[in-house]
């Protein structure tokens, strides 16, 4: 998905660090510090494609440390920013591994995730390049389907052509054509071969082992792996969708995709590595700090540039982008290993969010809080409106409940919502041509007590 400013055709690389931070404006409240950060990280990737190619591959990308409590925007910054760009982005969690030869995933299955989100990206994108041509194509086979030539005796293997159809049958056909195209013959029966698995829980196994060999088990074994077809009868609605796929598949060479993915995944791939902290310790000789460090360092080569085997080809990670966030309550970046810490040359504290930026969620972002709910019932016929004291109010309350229990930002607004609105989503059905307006009184009422009650606010909110 791609994301276009308004009035501009740029997007991605080529937008200047001020519209990036402007796009991020729209969706993220406040974090400037955060913003111009991702933003200039973005830019040095779109000049340091216009330097001289043996310059270029000696630019190294400037991977960022956002440090901030939970709920403040970490996360939704690398987001918005892959969105962006187009580019491979994945998400993970650093707690999720574990060192080499400890039971755990394996570091590098981080870049080969990425990388089938790369190939999927391209695919998609080759897809729609060509599906006005799989759908004509995918028409003419249903029409072979609903219309089977007569056997002429011609050989497919013959030097001869293939005879040219009469004109009664040429008539035939395009007189079905037309009720084709009309949407006429959508409830007519045709015979498809459609492609069965007799080993459906391969994929269960795919990314565990057999593809750090280098090995692909499908290209050895077709016959296992959607190799033979069988025939199946539905409505040539069905079958259309079916074509079409299978049309695709046939329009777009699966070794140029790989190509173009395994580049844009080096070129322009994204890391969001969460919850680094969590592997952050100091020197110890026993206890859990020894895998901690064990994954910073084997962290450390992918972060730093090696190559990584895949399905797909080698895919070299020197100028894949890092992202790395965490909380740091109780470690600093400081304890991580020094040859760790020097890969990520920015760091970005982000603030803790106040009432007045509550206020500013739940009413400036494109996609607000307050704009879903409302649409989120007007699909039941309610009308759901916040008057602005109502919105003060939430804001009140979040702010409130984050200072006595846990402090979990901006998703406390979440959980303050569902409350809120709890009953009108449940009787939503009753109150259809209805306009429902939450004012400060309602949200006092119906959060009043709980908020109230320190120890029920834990559990409640």
């Amino acid at each position: 998905m791609v994301i276009i400013l308004p009035g501009e055709t740029k997007k991605g690389e080529a937008l200047t660090p001020k519209e990036i931070v402007a796009e991020l404006d729209e969706y993220i409240v406040g974090q400037r510090n955060a913003k111009r950060a991702v933003a200039i990280a973005l830019r040095n990737r779109w000049r340091r494609q216009q330097l001289a190619p043996d310059l270029r591959e000696e630019v190294a990308p400037k991977n960022i440390i956002m440090i901030g409590p939970t709920g403040v925007g970490k996360t939704e910054i690398a987001r918005r920013l892959a969105k962006m760009t187009a580019s491979p982005f994945i998400k993970v969690e650093a707690s999720k591994f574990t060192e080499v030869g400890y039971v755990g995933r394996d570091v590098e299955s981080i870049i080969r995730d990425l990388t089938e989100l790369g190939v999927s990206l391209v695919r998609e994108e080759r897809a729609k390049q060509v599906r006005a041509q799989a759908e004509f194509n995918a028409r003419e086979r249903l029409l072979d389907l609903l219309l089977p030539t007569r056997s002429t005796g011609f050989s497919p293997y013959s030097q001869q052509p293939a005879p040219e159809p009469d004109a009664s049958a040429r008539e035939t056909r395009d007189k079905l054509g037309a009720w084709l195209d009309d949407g006429r013959l959508e409830t007519r029966e045709v015979e498809v071969d459609v492609r069965e698995s007799s080993f459906p829980s391969f994929e269960i196994f795919s990314n565990q082992g057999v593809e750090e060999m280098g090995v692909n088990m499908k290209d050895m074994l077709p016959g296992l792996f959607g190799g033979k077809t069988r025939k199946k009868k539905m409505a040539v609605g069905d079958a259309r969708e079916i074509l079409i796929a299978e049309e695709t598949e046939k329009l777009i060479d699966q070794s140029s995709v790989s190509r173009d993915a395994i580049s844009r995944v080096e070129q322009s791939g994204i890391v969001f590595l969460d919850e680094i902290d969590k592997i952050a310790g100091r020197e110890s000789t026993h206890g859990p700090d020894v895998s901690r460090q064990g994954v910073q360092r084997d962290l450390l080569p992918i972060v730093e540039g090696t190559t990584v085997n895949t399905k797909y080809g080698m895919v070299r990670t020197d100028h894949i982008l890092f992202v790395a966030a965490g909380a740091f309550h109780v470690s600093k970046p400081s304890d991580l290993i020094p040859e760790l810490q020097g890969r990520f040359p920015i760091r970005v504290e982000l603030e803790s969010l106040s009432q007045d930026d509550f206020q500013r969620i739940l009413r400036e972002p494109r996609h607000s809080l307050t704009r879903q709910y409302r649409e989120l019932l007007a699909t039941e016929g309610v009308e759901l409106r916040f008057t602005d004291d109502a919105v003060g109010e939430i804001a009140r309350f979040a702010a409130e409940v984050n200072t006595k229990t846990e402090n979990i930002g901006a998703r406390r607004l979440h959980t303050i919502l569902e409350r809120l609105l709890d009953d009108v989503s449940f009787r939503a059905d009753d109150l259809k041509g209805t306009a429902v307006v939450i004012d400060a009184a309602y949200v006092r009422a119906a959060l009043a007590d709980v908020v109230r009650d320190d120890d029920l606010s834990r559990y409640v909110l």
